[in-house]
């Protein structure tokens, strides 16, 4: 019998399960795939070109549009880069704010990844419940810079503002009753600290019904179990890093290793894998879930009890309060020189990675004195995990390359930055 000739074909670039504007050289001997050439740039928005030509305030905004499920946490390695330059004090209360809301973020994001790969491979109930979750983390989001997604809400030296005393409600319309809409008000009566708490007593439950759908779920196991298999020893050279590395069965996690913030006061777990396939690595997301509700819920207690300053007082790298330059003209001509000008950054390069919700999120900055970066650098992990594909895609079917995408948990925003 002849042997089939192999053939190639396009994956993407606009493709339901792509995870952004992806496009996938398939080549196929049957429908067994040979070989995975991933070809990007289809994207591209020039933001490290862009940055050297922004002040370094002005940049921080980007870094929300890298990654935009985990915007929080790319702010969070831009402002400690530009911290550990200038040698910048960051309150405590601050650090504490930016922890939550890292954790935040992280469930955030693992939220739409389980979500996204569940409807990828048929599971369609599963976005509906992540989303709901999702919805009320977005109003905390929005409660808290005023934003639904691109917050800016962390600052070099702090952030932008301390939590607000009350949490926005939903007001009366004509698709609810009034016995409705106080139900929905139910957790907003009080502050957004208030709300969160409500949350965190609230979530475990809710990761309890994504279990009961899928984890043992026949097909959802038929679909994941020995799909994508990556050694310990091939993720290493890889450079993989965050849930791609731990569920090989390697522990390491930049908050623990090399603590940043105040995560080194913080009592977690590092969930590992076992296999490295895309069954172990839906594991690690959801544990990971659980081990942020539990740092959340240790920064409210320390936040109820401690109040402070949440950013510098030190108005060359930061804006002085509205109160003050009212009756203060020289704390007013800081507040333009700030905006307008912006910080200057002493001469020097750094490198600041944190565990990113997708791995290891690198900031390297080079700054030659002046207001705006020399240069800047992104370490996207998506970009290392998408060179992956190729290896674990090898030997699979078509339809497991959808299952391999969502493993990886991949934005372009970042890969194509």
């Amino acid at each position: 019998m002849a042997k089939l000739r192999n053939y190639t074909i396009n994956f993407g670039p606009q493709h339901p399960s792509a995870h952004g504007v992806l496009r996938l050289i398939l080549e196929l001997e049957g429908e067994t795939i040979v070989r995975a050439d991933p070809h990007i740039g289809l994207l591209h928005r020039g933001t490290e070109k862009l940055a050297e030509t922004r002040t370094f305030i002005q940049n921080l905004p980007y870094m929300d549009r890298l990654d935009y499920v985990s915007m929080m946490c790319n702010e969070q390695a831009y402002c400690l880069a530009i911290e550990k330059m200038a040698g910048i004090e960051v309150p405590i209360r601050a650090q504490y704010i930016r922890v939550m809301f890292a954790e935040i973020t992280r469930i955030l994001n693992h939220l739409m990844n389980i979500g996204a790969q569940g409807l990828d491979v048929g599971a369609m109930t599963v976005i509906l419940y992540c989303f709901r979750e999702r919805e009320d983390l977005m109003d905390m989001y929005e409660a808290v810079s005023g934003a639904r997604l691109h917050a800016a809400y962390f600052r070099p030296g702090g952030v932008y503002r301390d939590l607000p005393d009350f949490m926005p409600k939903y007001e009366s319309n004509k698709f609810h009753s009034a016995k409705q809409l106080k139900q929905m008000n139910q957790a907003r009566e009080g502050s957004l600290l208030d709300f969160i708490e409500d949350f965190t007593n609230r979530f475990p439950a809710c990761v309890d019904e994504y279990e009961n759908l899928l984890t043992d779920n026949r097909i959802w196991k038929q679909r994941l179990v020995n799909i994508g298999v990556v050694t310990p020893e091939r993720a290493l050279n890889k450079g993989f890093t965050g849930v791609m590395l731990r569920g090989s069965g390697i522990e390491w996690d930049v908050r623990k290793t090399q603590p940043y913030d105040v995560y080194a006061n913080m009592d977690f777990d590092i969930p590992v894998g076992v296999n490295g396939d895309c069954y172990d690595r839906y594991l690690c997301r959801i544990q990971e879930m659980r081990e942020s509700n539990k740092i959340i819920k240790q920064c409210i207690q320390w936040l109820r009890a401690n109040p402070g300053p949440v950013i510098t007082q030190d108005h060359k790298f930061a804006p002085p309060s509205r109160v003050s330059m009212k009756e203060n003209m020289e704390e007013l001509i800081h507040h333009f020189k700030f905006f307008t000008e912006g910080m200057h950054i002493p001469e020097g390069e750094i490198y600041v990675g944190t565990e990113h919700p997708k791995g290891e999120f690198g900031v390297y900055v080079v700054s030659d004195g002046a207001n705006k970066p020399y240069r800047l650098k992104i370490r996207a992990p998506g970009f290392a995990h998408l060179q992956g594909i190729d290896e674990m895609s090898r030997g699979h079917m078509i339809s497991d390359v959808v299952a391999i995408i969502g493993t990886q948990d991949i934005v372009f925003g970042e890969v194509d930055r």
